[in-house]
């Protein structure tokens, strides 16, 4: 026997596991090699959504269906070889959520982490823990665990944005809480921008102890992020596979921003093609600005501005950009560099 075959199945033995189901046992020579594979295997695919198409498909249910009703006025972006799991990736969620004017997503908590990254609209807030913030296009804005938090859109245009959590990992550990505030909106009691101010420069209050393992910084606007990669840009420094790329980080301690989720912002320059990449980290891209295209696995994409897209763990992943481009992204490369999972190969496939 070895790790990718299966002992052969006689009567006698097909007998026997019959026999021994009844009491629910399994023998492990039967299923080894479907649960201890040579390289990482899963039903995820690599897929593109176009997001004319989404805007189309959430203008319409906009027209259906109230976010107050709909708690979050969301479409899922499922997976195709995870169909019916509400599942990007095997261990993460994306989906796109529509505020319009004058609406507001009621306030609500859970044990899951959320990220939001904005995608269309500029002027409508989330409230997290008593205070506001007003998000513009490509803001990466944080949902901690059992924080509360609830979305209002007081300008006169939709507000849509994408909508990233850890659902599938809290499931697996069927640790999943949830519950709603009572009212539409929490209370603001803090003043906007306080927490950006008091974490967000450099320095944290005297006395600062750290209690959860977000951010808390809860808005990392675009405008600075992409200040960053322009002035980096000019050091002509590019790596090979990423270009310039760049992981969102919590001030306090330099980790992840998120406990659960890692997230990442990179810029392609014009004409670049970057070297073959992969990793244990299936990963969800999302293209802020430019256009291009992205081979994974052999299978080739294209896409601009606003296009989401998924790569699976251990393909192998290359990007061209016809301009300068733009992408940010997200995976859970925290949780499996935490759990001493997280595997890379920086090849020239």
């Amino acid at each position: 026997m070895s790790l990718t075959s299966k002992p052969e199945e006689t009567p006698e033995r097909l007998a026997f596991y019959a026999k021994i189901d009844k009491q629910a046992f399994t023998p492990l020579w039967a299923v080894m090699s479907d649960i201890i594979t040579p390289e990482p295997k899963s039903g995820c695919r690599a897929h593109l959504w176009k997001f004319d198409a989404a805007r189309a498909h959430l203008m319409e249910a906009g027209g259906l269906i109230t976010a107050k009703e709909a708690e979050r006025r969301v479409l899922i972006l499922e997976n195709p070889g995870l169909r019916g799991l509400s599942k990007i990736t095997t261990s993460l969620y994306a989906g796109l959520q529509l505020v319009m004017p004058g609406e507001v997503a009621p306030a609500h908590r859970h044990s899951q982490s959320a990220l939001r990254f904005v995608l269309d609209g500029s002027g409508a807030h989330t409230a997290v823990n008593g205070e506001r913030t007003m998000m513009k296009y490509g803001d990466f804005v944080i949902t901690p665990p059992t924080a509360w938090h609830d979305h209002g859109n007081q300008t006169e245009a939709p507000m849509i944005w994408l909508d990233g959590l850890d659902i599938p990992i809290v499931s697996h550990f069927d640790a999943s809480f949830a519950e709603g505030y009572g009212d539409d909106e929490q209370p603001v009691s803090r003043e906007t921008g306080d927490s950006l101010a008091r974490y967000g420069a450099n320095m944290l209050p005297v006395d600062y102890k750290q209690e959860k393992l977000a951010s808390p910084i809860f808005n990392y606007p675009y405008a600075r992020s992409r200040e960053a990669l322009e002035r980096m840009k000019a050091q002509d420094e590019w790596d090979p596979c990423h270009g310039l790329k760049m992981r969102y980080v919590n001030p306090v301690d330099g980790g992840h921003a998120m406990p659960t989720i890692a997230a990442f912002l990179q810029l392609l320059p014009k004409g670049f093609k970057s070297a073959a990449y992969r990793s244990t980290d299936a990963t969800i891209y999302v293209c802020v600005e430019g256009g291009g295209r992205t081979t994974i696995g052999g299978e080739k994409f294209e896409w601009g501005p606003k296009d989401i897209f998924v790569a699976p763990s251990w393909a192998w992943v290359t990007h061209e950009a016809e301009g300068e481009s733009v992408l940010f992204s997200y995976s859970d490369r925290v949780a499996q560099e935490k759990l001493g999972l997280f595997r890379q190969d920086r090849g020239n496939h």
